[in-house]
């Protein structure tokens, strides 16, 4: 066994102990205790994943240290800002935003008008169905190969998601509250602005938590099927075929930060505007 895999294993051993003591003491239920212990588990698997890759003398092509992820990340830092403003912030950022919020609007209609629920749902339900691979290219003959197919991408993917939970939200009120509000002669619209929508808050964060992964995704898959000579799902196809296996890792490495990040801003918004609600007390 080699000196590498000896210390990836007791770096292993020795974080998971310290991460079982931190998470059976008060200090692990604080919020500094709840970001010590994932980052320190993820700071192990990336040290296990050195060690085994070093250990086994495993082929780049295969699976590359994460020492050489890093090198490539910091050598690439223009390219990979590049990809990401294309990509995070104008394909699939913007995409989420017009999804989202076209499918909050469209909830109020439904939830305003039964027939439109009735008749809008079960199609919604078809097309989120709709395999993207097969999706996309219809799409991006639609609206060319910028950013704004990619936009459209991601809208067919998070409208009928945010759709679904937000009536589902709507209905969440009891029918004594609602008949309450009904006898001190509240209209539809005051109704919902003070008891309807404040009840479906967390219905509308679970919409938005799911469409936030969805765009990332989304976003990235349209890429494959024609885009500029910029964009992650264009970098990771080109690197592919040239293996250049570590920019392909960077690639993801951006990915996933941006998609954690984006799901934690939207987590902590919901436990703002949702304090009230059990799943956020402590």
């Amino acid at each position: 066994m080699s000196l590498a895999l000896i210390l990836g294993i007791a770096f292993w051993l020795g974080a998971w102990a310290t991460n079982t003591l931190v998470a059976g003491r008060p200090f692990g239920r604080t919020l500094a205790g709840r970001i010590f212990v994932p980052v320190l588990f993820g700071i192990t698997l990336l040290v296990l994943w050195e060690a085994l890759v070093r250990a086994f003398a495993v082929p780049t092509v295969i699976l590359p240290a994460p020492s050489a992820i890093a090198g490539k990340f910091a050598e690439s830092t223009g390219l990979l800002w590049a990809d990401f403003v294309q990509t995070v912030l104008k394909g699939a950022l913007s995409g989420f935003v017009i999804g989202t919020g076209a499918a909050f609007l469209a909830a109020v209609a439904c939830d305003r008008v039964p027939f439109l629920r009735d008749g809008l749902l079960p199609v919604g339900n078809f097309v989120a169905a709709l395999p993207i691979v097969g999706l996309a290219p219809i799409l991006v003959m639609w609206f060319g190969f910028g950013w704004q197919s990619k936009a459209a991408v991601v809208v067919a993917m998070v409208f009928f998601p945010m759709l679904i939970n937000v009536v589902a939200g709507l209905q969440a009120s009891e029918r004594m509250q609602r008949d309450l509000m009904a006898t001190w002669g509240a209209s539809y619209w005051q109704a919902l602005w003070k008891l309807r929508l404040p009840a479906a808050m967390p219905f509308v964060f679970n919409g938005l938590k799911i469409a936030a992964s969805l765009a990332l995704i989304g976003a990235i898959v349209a890429e494959y099927f024609g885009s500029p000579v910029v964009g992650m799902g264009f970098r990771i196809s080109t690197a592919v075929g040239v293996l250049n296996i570590e920019l392909v890792w960077a690639e993801i490495a951006v990915a996933a930060l941006a998609g954690s990040a984006f799901y934690g801003l939207i987590a902590l918004a919901e436990k703002a505007v949702t304090f009230w609600h059990p799943s956020q007390r402590t």
